[in-house]
């Protein structure tokens, strides 16, 4: 009896692992994962790409110039990097509640949630504020001035996700509501849902209901889409108000997510969600970032549902550590990786382009290698007689041998030496 119960126990452990190995579905266009910015040490240091430093990034969205803003939780400050990787701080740090830039204090609470207007203005939800616990919308403008747009938007939480359509309206989760909210007039209204926990598809405020909805992402038809999170589905909320499901099989607790198409899909978290301009609906999940097309189909872009880590590559090998945060700008997938202390970006089909002979060039390129003390100073020398030398270079060994290139191309005689400095 007992061998015959552990045969059993043994044969569903193995179906549940074969399950689960069978759920992610990877798309095949070539997506490649690569560090863009940040070397992973939890820090906060502005610079270059990969000699910049973070603490928990969490959002990230793009303006039209293809400039991205990240909110760096931990440093309580928006970091902008523009397209060639310049990381800066772009707003925080400093005292005020509203003001310019590094002026003004991002501290007196934790932004739970970010989106872009049609303006290129960043809106901040800031939530769990010390003004008793309230939940706060921020407006920044092009100009990084900061100020309090609204403190009483009716069931603002920290657990809303917001967007905007193309009218400029914003669009936030709350309450089991969606609402739209104008910024011009400061007018509030329900859109869908009505406030009840549940599950309805319909039409309107009346017929309709959510459970705990989070992120929101709007397409080009002004769309909106809703992580309804209770539900574990995601909804599509219509200009007339026509709530419809359309990916996400349910349920109470899906422990094995799945790619699949439309309602045959699964979910288990989504964490923020955005589209391209082809009308690709993309999905962070923590450990994942996954896709939905046109006809529903969902697969999984880069990552791992059961794995999480570092590593970039491929789509398939590539992991992540509590992505929370996603968008779409110059061609790419950017990725807000939290657990990594990264903004991580996503390419497609990603293939070498050979340069053309009429733009290379051949040239003699000298090298000096040296073996010395690391950590020391050397000076380079140049002569080209070995009577008169002049310093070229001067390098802090941080390895030994080290390897030193004279990026200037040689003809003739010429000859080197290295001296090391008090």
């Amino acid at each position: 009896m007992k061998t015959k119960t552990v045969t059993v126990t043994i044969t569903w452990a193995l179906i549940l692992l074969a399950g689960r190995a069978q759920a992610q579905i990877y798309d095949t266009n070539n997506d490649m994962v690569s560090t863009f910015a940040g070397y992973g040490i939890p820090a906060y240091v502005d610079g270059q790409g990969l000699l910049t430093a973070f603490n928990n990034p969490t959002q990230i969205v793009s303006d039209t110039s293809s400039n991205l803003y990240v909110w760096d939780s931990n440093n309580q400050r928006v970091r902008k990097i523009t397209p060639d990787r310049t990381v800066s701080t772009y707003v925080g740090g400093g005292s005020y509640f509203d003001g310019y830039g590094t002026n003004v204090s991002l501290g007196w609470g934790q932004v739970s949630a970010m989106a872009i207007d049609n303006a290129n203005q960043l809106w901040l939800v800031m939530a769990n504020s010390y003004y008793g616990g309230n939940t706060y919308l921020l407006s920044i403008d092009t100009n990084g001035y900061v100020a309090m747009v609204n403190g009483g938007l009716t069931n603002l939480t920290s657990s809303s996700g917001i967007c905007f359509d193309s009218a400029n309206n914003l669009y936030y989760s709350g309450g089991n509501r969606i609402y739209r909210y104008s910024p011009g007039n400061g007018t509030v209204q329900p859109f869908a849902g009505s406030g009840i926990p549940g599950y309805f598809d319909g039409q309107g405020t009346l017929l309709t209901a959510f459970s705990n909805p989070t992120a929101l992402a709007c397409d080009q038809a002004d769309n909106i889409y809703v992580w309804d999170s209770g539900n574990e589905r995601i909804r599509r909320v219509d200009q007339l108000q026509n709530v419809t499901t359309v990916a996400g099989g349910g349920g109470y607790y899906v422990y094995y997510p799945a790619d699949g198409v439309g309602t045959n899909a699964t979910f288990s978290m989504i964490n923020s969600m955005f589209f391209d301009h082809a009308g690709i609906l993309y999905m962070v999940c923590g450990s994942c970032v996954r896709k939905m097309d046109a006809q529903t189909n969902v697969s999984t872009l880069a990552g791992a549902f059961y794995q999480t880590g570092y590593n970039d590559g491929p789509g398939n090998i590539a992991l992540f550590s509590s992505a929370d945060g996603g968008c779409f700008s110059q061609g790419m997938v950017f990725v807000a990786d939290g657990g990594n202390n990264r903004i991580r970006n996503i390419t497609f089909n990603a293939q070498g382009q050979p340069v053309a002979p009429a733009n290379l060039q051949l040239n003699t390129y000298p090298g000096v290698q040296i073996t010395g003390a690391i950590g020391r100073t050397y000076q380079i020398q140049s002569s080209p007689n070995m009577n008169t030398w002049n310093p070229v270079a001067t390098v802090l060994l941080n390895s030994s041998p080290y390897l030193w290139i004279d990026r200037n191309p040689v003809a003739g005689n010429k000859f080197y030496r290295a001296v090391l400095l008090p």
